[in-house]
């Protein structure tokens, strides 16, 4: 009864909201008939505005959901995605008392044991955990992180709403396929769970804080493992100017221009060396160190979502993009088909020609007159024109290409993204394929060949014994085949005989019946006979 109480709700805000009025037509004529009957609310606000606000009425589940929609600019028009866009990761904080309860459930032991002091009063509130103040005995101070009580049922709840109307959405609507709603539940189904693991991100962080260690352009915060759970977490504080207030950045001087490079260098950083980069990088989750404006540090925080590409992948990415700046659209074109992007059957000059139309227009201008992202989006469109298999990396990586997009554009508009990280790549591809990167690599697996080596030794030493050994098993199979190709041409030059013994004794029989009728009961025993017979030895 719980289920079908939050379905109708969940109906009724959507219809509230006039959500139905850009759903594609639905197919069949009962649905019709009840689209029909929907009482038509007048709004002044945009579909995109009506989308929004119908999530964040529903609940923190749906703000995760819409945020994530934003990035999907593959499968939304600009209008609807552009809106989601502008969801904030605050929506309203639950009591401080049931956290402290959390902290003290999970931790075992009173908050006032674990810290000098505790802030009730959350810092921030976001779709599936808040944050508090707190200060360590020893002085430290550090933000405490919990996961919302009842928010795994709540969610788990949900997401089996979201799938079934997705496949009401995809069987009874025109166009309902196309949407691939089904698959995008799916993969944020996979994305929120994630998250509830508080370990698994306190992991995360501890990798991308190890990665940037010494690094004087990125700083991640400390972990302390001893009073982080599942459902809990605590980290180190860190201070810092919010990405998104441009407004102070310039205010205290800094480089805008040297921000900006950095954000992209941080990201390609991630990306190709460290294969570990940060998925979820939007402007709440990134502060700004202006101690010194001429040299600012990023401080990011909110690792929940996270991306890998295995080297396979990184490669092929990096000579992509190297094409791609270049302009050599067959490179790139037969990089998919190398990669396993595309079908091996793909016509290489029509892909060519394709991703030509979509890459040319945007070259030779200023970040501010680009959208790297869309045009990622747009190249991912025209890639599965010709059947491009969804990669689940690629398309984290779209995601995150979009938020630094969207930050490089905020922080300065005339960064030329080509010219920042096409020798970032060429650097990376000569120092992984160059005989130095080989040398290397050589040296990463030497342990492991020398473990595989006795075993490569044995077979090679023991290959001349085990080829005798398939000699005379082939031999021997040679020997048994012939036998049973005499028995079964014997089989066959008795069934034709069965068979020939057969129709004579039918056609016997029955012209013994056509002959005289009297003469019937004479032949048709001897035809059954011989048929019996010939029966017998087709067996």
């Amino acid at each position: 009864m719980t289920g079908l109480f939050r379905l109708s709700r969940i109906v009724k805000v959507l219809f509230s909201e006039r959500i139905d009025a850009f759903l594609p037509a639905p197919k069949s004529g009962p649905l019709k008939l009840i689209a029909w009957c929907i009482p038509k609310v007048r709004t002044k606000k945009a579909r995109g505005e009506r989308l929004r606000d119908a999530l964040q009425t529903l609940g923190p589940v749906f703000v995760k959901f819409g945020q994530m929609l934003s990035t999907r600019r593959d499968l939304l028009p600009p209008d609807i995605a552009g809106a989601l866009a502008d969801l904030q990761d605050r929506v309203k904080p639950f009591s401080g008392d049931a956290a402290q309860a959390i902290i003290e459930r999970d931790l075992q032991s009173p908050v006032m044991d674990i810290f000098s002091t505790f802030s009730v009063t959350p810092m921030a509130s976001a779709s599936v955990a808040q944050v508090h103040a707190a200060t360590l005995h020893d002085g430290r101070e550090v933000v405490v992180k919990v996961i919302r009580p009842g928010i795994e049922k709540v969610i788990e709840e949900d997401l089996k709403l979201m799938m079934t109307l997705a496949r009401f959405v995809e069987k009874n609507f025109e166009d309902g396929k196309r949407l691939k709603l089904v698959q995008v539940v799916s993969d944020y189904r996979m994305t929120i769970l994630d998250e509830l693991d508080l370990q698994r991100e306190a992991a995360n962080t501890a990798l991308i804080r190890r990665n940037f260690e010494g690094s004087t352009i990125c700083y991640v915060p400390e972990i302390y493992w001893d009073y982080t759970r599942r459902n809990v977490m605590v980290e180190e504080r860190v201070y810092g100017v919010p990405i998104s207030q441009v407004d102070v950045l310039k205010a205290h001087h800094v480089n805008m221009e040297k921000l900006a490079e950095r954000g992209v260098e941080i990201f390609f950083t991630q990306v190709f060396d460290h294969s570990f980069f940060h998925a979820d990088m939007h402007p709440g989750n990134v502060f700004i160190d202006i101690t010194d404006p001429e040299n600012p540090v990023y401080k990011a925080i909110d690792f929940g979502i996270v991306g890998t590409l295995d080297p396979e992948s990184q490669s092929y990415l990096a000579q992509n993009l190297i094409a791609f700046f270049d302009r050599d659209y067959r490179a790139v074109a037969e990089l998919h088909v190398e990669s396993g992007w595309v079908p091996a059957d793909t016509r290489i000059g029509d892909f060519e020609s394709a991703i030509r139309t979509v890459c040319e227009p945007i070259f030779q201008k200023p970040l501010g007159e680009i959208s790297f992202g869309v045009l990622l989006v747009r190249l991912f469109e025209t890639a599965r024109r010709f059947h491009m298999e969804v990669q689940p990396q690629l398309v984290l990586l779209q995601k995150t290409l979009l938020n630094i997009e969207g930050l490089g554009r905020e922080l300065y508009p005339e960064l030329d993204l080509w010219k920042t990280g096409k020798p970032f790549l060429d650097r990376w591809v000569k120092d992984r394929l160059g005989p130095k990167g080989l040398l290397r690599s050589a040296r990463r697996q030497g342990p492991r060949w020398v473990m595989y080596l006795p075993k490569l030794t044995d077979a090679l030493l023991s290959s001349p014994e085990r080829l005798n050994r398939l000699e005379r098993i082939a031999e021997h199979n040679q020997s048994s085949l012939q036998q049973i190709a005499k028995t079964v041409r014997a089989n066959e030059h008795s069934r034709r005989w069965s068979l020939a013994l057969g129709i004579a004794g039918l056609t016997a029989a029955g012209l013994g019946g056509v002959m005289a009728p009297a003469a019937l009961l004479a032949y048709w025993p001897i035809g059954l006979a011989i048929f019996s017979v010939a029966l017998i030895l087709r067996r």
